[in-house]
């Protein structure tokens, strides 16, 4: 017998509201191998991380992956861990109060939450906070710019996931990507020239972005797609001529081939190349975590001063930066719904 969730305590009559869910990939509770083991375990289950026949990747998952990974990946939290937790989730608690700042005295309908998509606290509890609190609308928005199957795509599948068990179904809309909305890209170049502003303008601008498999790209996934145009726009508005910038792609795993060039090997090859002085940033991230802490501004640094570089800059990502939810009310229309105008004010 299918037993749907619904909201006994609603009272008719009392008023529905709109709910804001951001969503971001996750964190481990803890620095620990057992709390990474749990999250690996989970991360690396997910049909749309990992393409690999599902009996075959059980044997690679459980028989060597989950016995290996954790430990290592348990040091490299340790570095990034602050005294309040994981980065990425104070990030997201911030990015979440801006929004909320910005827009709950003009629209006090609305609520707001966050859910990650691995480790806690997961989307299905955010989804559930906001039923609770008598939202009949719901506005999805992963922090994720360039849309991917693997990031983007597997949060819709958890949200479409806990909403097949509601009773009461919400009004739903979700929001696949912004990687050239024109005030994300003019964040984007707000904090590069910030940086020079403070730091001298290097030789290369590095833009590197989370890697998939080529073969994700082969059948269709339009990410890579999505990630040059970030780099193209960004580069445009900022008149950056042709040979100072570039778009790399980092974070492999596994023996496949990835998207290229990767970012680790371009930067070790500039080095060698003479090249001294390159910044590094990485617009897929909306928030910094291990790979841009510890990956990028850590293990690639160490790369390029090893093989010859003198400087190397790594500018943050937007995180909470007034620009980085960019909100205008010039375009608002007295027509529009409040479902509608509330997407209008997040991303235009």
């Amino acid at each position: 017998m299918t037993n749907f969730k619904g909201n006994e305590l609603y009272i008719h009559g009392s008023g529905l509201k709109t709910g804001i869910l951001l969503t971001n990939l996750g964190t481990p509770d803890e620095p620990t191998a057992p709390s990474l083991k749990t999250y690996l375990k989970q991360f690396l289950s997910d049909g749309r991380v990992i393409e690999t026949p599902k009996a075959i990747w059980w044997l690679i998952l459980n028989g060597i992956v989950l016995r290996t990974r954790p430990a290592k990946s348990a040091k490299a939290y340790q570095s990034v861990w602050t005294d309040d937790g994981s980065p990425l989730l104070l990030y997201t608690k911030k990015q979440k109060n801006l929004i909320k700042d910005l827009l709950e005295k003009k629209y006090p309908n609305l609520i707001f939450d966050i859910g990650m998509r691995y480790g806690n606290p997961s989307i299905a509890k955010g989804l559930n906070n906001l039923r609770s609190q008598n939202c009949d609308r719901i506005i999805v928005l992963p922090l994720y710019p360039q849309y991917c199957a693997a990031t983007t795509g597997s949060t819709f599948d958890a949200v479409s996931m806990e909403l097949q068990k509601w009773r009461w179904v919400p009004s739903l809309r979700f929001i696949g990507s912004y990687f050239d909305q024109p005030l994300y890209i003019q964040a984007l170049k707000n904090s590069i020239e910030e940086f020079w502003n403070k730091n001298e303008k290097p030789k290369k601008l590095i833009f590197s972005y989370h890697g998939i498999p080529k073969k994700y790209l082969d059948k269709g996934d339009p990410y890579h797609c999505f990630c040059r145009k970030t780099t193209r726009l960004v580069a445009e508005s900022m008149n950056l001529p042709e040979d100072s910038y570039m778009t790399t792609f980092q974070s492999r795993f596994g023996p496949a081939e990835w998207l290229q060039p990767y970012t680790d090997k371009t930067i070790e090859q500039l080095a060698k190349d003479g090249i001294e002085n390159i910044h590094v940033i990485s617009p897929a991230f909306s928030s910094d975590c291990l790979e841009t802490i510890e990956e990028l501004n850590e293990e690639n640094r160490e790369i390029f001063m090893d093989n010859g570089g003198k400087k190397f800059g790594y500018i943050p990502c937007l995180n909470d930066r007034d620009d980085h939810i960019p909100v205008s009310y010039t375009h608002l229309r007295a027509h529009e719904t409040r479902h509608d105008l509330v997407c209008r004010l997040l991303l235009e």
